[in-house]
């Protein structure tokens, strides 16, 4: 299932996707776009070191926001990204959280009580380059 159709209903709540937001015209969103590809499969990332990869420190809110501004046609696989120690920041009720828990597990990924395990986190090394 597509993440933009997942979260439509969070777009209508928090406002629509912002107008023109593509990696060619925001070198920052290009680059947390490209760190969140480089995360195996099998593994998670937090919101935080994907920014960090990015050369983002301290921007894992705008990690999140490039996510949800992500075209369908990227096929990111932004399920892999998770909240800090590796929480699933989707409300636990929420279509979004049932599906990254099931693609995470899909991919042998551990999750219980709406975390991932710890031995399936990645911190990532910085992707600029």
């Amino acid at each position: 299932m597509p993440l933009a159709e997942l979260l439509e209903p969070l777009g209508r709540r928090r406002g629509q996707r912002a107008p023109g937001a593509t990696g060619a015209e925001n070198p920052a969103l290009e680059a947390i776009w490209h760190a969140v590809c480089t995360i195996p499969r099998g593994r998670v990332s937090t919101y935080g070191a994907v920014a960090r990869a990015a050369g983002l420190p301290g921007r894992a809110r705008q990690a999140g926001y490039a996510l949800r501004v992500a075209g369908d046609s990227l096929d990111l696989p932004w399920h892999r990204v998770v909240g800090a120690g590796g929480r699933i920041a989707f409300p636990a009720a929420s279509r979004a959280h049932r599906e990254q828990a099931r693609r995470l597990r899909a991919e042998g990924v551990r999750v219980a009580d709406g975390r991932v395990e710890r031995a399936a986190l990645t911190d990532l090394e910085d992707t600029r380059g």
